[in-house]
This record gives structure tokens, C-alpha cells and sequence, in this order.
């Protein structure tokens, strides 16, 4: 594995401080600069799609921004402290506000309250037409958008611990600790509520199931093995947020698998060969993931089988992919939006953004696809 002597020197503090990360830009990184993006070839679209409306929220500086859907409505952040909501059909703002210090993750949301991350590892609370509601000190910096369900806040922090905060007061209700590799990737693991539980993504492959009341694990499973004889061919951390689709939750780690277990137990259901910094997208039949050399996969959701592979955007920077209608639509690091055929990963159709990487979770509202830039581009692009 080829490193360059300045992710060397990352490499060697991050194992003389105990716990710490590389960042996106790692050795690791689909972006290496010995392996040049694909240039696009002119495509001929046969599938219509148009940019409904955009919105510039202030730039991410780096870190992972995503928008969350409030019911009819979107909530989006920047790194600048500025949180908007807005329409989703016509990106209308209802209202605008400075959080009053810098952000570094976002957003959370249950339709009741509003969680960022702020700078020192500050955990910020509003509710629904921008009021503050409390803050919470966590023990480090918070790169994972907070999770909300059931009255609680679930926040995890850089150094794996987890708190679940009671939504109305701010209180902390629960606390767990972790174990972290000696190196992990600088990325955000995502969490995702379903029902009773929350879902956590965690550094070295794992995926853990814990009841949002008290914080008790129900499960815990490898999505990712570490492999290799060095600290780093054995990172292997989970990139983007776990899905749900009805019993399946579906997640890929670096260096590692794309996974599927059953939601209940944790039993798995397949895993595949995969290394990917970004997360996933299910539908009622595939499960899409983007490795980490720029090919989108498309897998049997049922099964785990290898439908199709495209790997004609390579080393373009993909981000998590998004499923609606015939089309899998994914990012990359020039703002471009690729849409391709469910079925077989024939081009379909492709949008411009602003020009910078597509990054965070993006998601579906309504008839529009809303997806987020590192510029601070959040645009919704409408599919015929």
C-alpha cells in the first residue's frame, strides 16, 4: 500500500496520541493523486431531470453536513452556525438562524427539535421555529449528525462515546464508552431511530443496536473485519449511516463488507467484499453502494448477489448513493449528480451542482431528490 510521507507523519501522531483519526483526505482516499478522476463522456439523456431550487446555507469547511425532513419541511446546517428551515416543494426559507458558534455536524431531527453539533463538542438544541433550547457539553468533537427519537437525543462523540440526552431539558439520561482502534478514519459514522432503538455506526466495522431509553445494547455485529499486519490496512470503519428497509438494516465499512442483518436480532443476511467511505442505499431490491476506487454497485437486497457494477465515474469522489423511481442517483467531488438505471447502471441523466464535492447523507422529499455540496449548495433535483 502506497502512503505519502505526509499521511506517514498523520499516521504517526494518530498512533502516538492514543485515539485519533486520519482525515478524509487519508491514504486510503479515492482521490489519491495517482489515480486521476474518470473524465465524463457526453451523455445523451433519456431520462428528464431538472434542478426544482437552490439554496446556499454557507460552506462545510470539511466536515459532513445533511439535510433532515421534518415532515413537509427541510432543516439544513453549515459550518458557519447557520441553521435554515425550509419548504421542501419550493425551498422557500421560513426562517434563518445564527446558532452562535461555529457547527460541525448535522442535522438531527425528530419533527419536535433540532440537534447540531457545535465546535469543543457542544451539543445545540432548538426547536421548531429556531429557538434555543439548551446546550450539552460532550467529552470531544462531534462529527455524527445527532439521532432524536422517543424524547431522546443521541449524540456520539469522536472518542466513541455515546449519550443519550433527554430532548426536553437537555439532562443526560445515559452514557456508553466505546472501545476505538488505535487509527480510525476522519469520517462520521451515522446513527439512524427506529422504533425503540438507535442504530450506531461505529469505528472498526461495528454496528450496534441500543434501546434509546437506557442505552443497553441489544446487539452488536461486524460489518467490516479487520485484516492486514499495520494499524492501517486494518482500519476498517463504517462510512456514512446504517439504512433500514423494513427488517434489514444495510451499512459498508472501509476496507471491509456491505452488509445486511435482520433488524430484530442482528442475524446476518449476507455480507460482500467492499470498501467504502461513504454510506449505502436500499430499496425494495437492491441495496447500491459506492466503493472507494469510484464504482457504484448494485447487489440483490434479498440475497446479496452482485447485479451490476459501473465503474465508469472512477476515482471521481462518490458519494452515499440515493434511490427513487427506475433511477440510483449518486455525487461527486465537481457537484455533478449521476443518475443511472436501477436495473442495469446504464447512464440515465446528469445535473450540475456548484462545482464542489457532494457530500453527507442526501435523502428524498416529496418528488424532489435534495442533496448538500461542501460549498453550501442544497439544491432539489427534480426526476420525471
Amino acid at each position: 500500500m502506497r502512503i505519502t510521507r505526509k499521511l506517514v507523519g498523520v499516521g504517526v501522531l494518530a498512533l502516538m496520541t492514543g485515539c485519533s483519526t486520519l482525515s478524509s483526505l487519508n491514504p486510503f482516499s479515492s482521490k489519491d493523486k495517482t489515480n486521476e478522476p474518470a473524465k465524463l463522456e457526453e451523455l445523451k439523456a433519456t431520462m428528464a431531470v431538472r434542478t426544482a431550487w437552490k439554496l446556499d446555507i454557507g460552506k462545510a469547511r470539511g466536515y459532513q453536513f445533511s439535510p433532515a425532513l421534518a415532515g413537509n419541511t427541510l432543516v439544513v446546517a453549515s459550518a458557519d452556525g447557520a441553521i435554515v428551515r425550509v419548504e421542501a416543494l419550493d425551498g422557500r426559507a421560513m426562517w434563518r438562524i445564527k446558532a452562535g458558534s461555529n457547527l460541525t455536524a448535522g442535522v438531527g431531527t425528530d419533527g419536535n427539535v433540532i440537534v447540531v453539533g457545535g465546535a469543543k463538542g457542544v451539543l445545540m438544541a432548538f426547536d421548531m421555529d429556531g429557538k434555543a433550547l439548551w446546550k450539552s457539553q460532550l467529552s470531544s468533537e462531534i462529527l455524527s449528525s445527532p439521532a432524536v427519537g422517543e424524547g431522546v437525543v443521541v449524540a456520539r462523540s469522536i472518542d466513541n462515546r455515546i449519550v443519550g440526552i433527554d430532548a426536553r431539558t437537555g439532562e443526560t439520561k445515559w452514557t456508553v464508552q466505546r472501545p476505538s482502534p488505535p487509527l480510525t478514519l476522519r469520517n462520521a459514522p451515522g446513527m439512524v431511530v427506529h422504533d425503540r432503538d438507535v442504530i450506531v455506526a461505529q469505528p472498526a466495522g461495528k454496528l450496534t443496536s441500543f434501546l434509546l431509553a437506557t442505552g443497553a445494547p441489544r446487539w452488536e455485529v461486524e460489518v467490516g473485519v479487520a485484516r492486514g499486519a499495520t494499524e492501517l490496512e486494518r482500519v476498517t470503519d463504517i462510512g456514512g449511516a446504517p439504512v433500514i428497509f423494513e427488517s434489514d438494516v444495510c451499512a459498508v465499512s472501509y476496507q471491509g463488507r456491505v452488509s445486511c442483518f435482520d433488524l430484530a436480532s442482528g442475524s446476518p443476511r449476507w455480507n460482500r467484499d467492499l470498501s467504502s467511505e461513504v454510506g449505502v442505499a436500499v430499496d425494495q431490491r437492491f441495496v447500491f453502494a459506492a466503493d472507494d476506487r469510484g464504482a457504484l454497485h448494485a447487489f440483490a437486497r434479498d440475497t446479496g448477489t452482485s447485479v451490476w457494477k459501473n465503474d465508469k465515474l472512477a476515482f471521481r469522489g462518490l458519494s452515499t448513493p440515493l434511490s427513487y423511481g427506475r433511477a440510483v442517483a449518486v455525487g461527486d467531488y465537481q457537484g455533478y449528480i449521476h443518475f443511472l438505471s436501477r436495473e442495469d447502471g446504464v447512464f440515465l441523466a446528469r445535473a450540475a451542482l456548484d462545482g464542489s464535492a457532494v457530500s453527507g447523507t442526501p435523502l428524498v422529499a416529496g418528488s424532489n431528490l435534495i442533496f448538500q455540496t461542501q460549498n453550501g449548495t442544497v439544491a432539489a433535483i427534480a426526476v420525471e
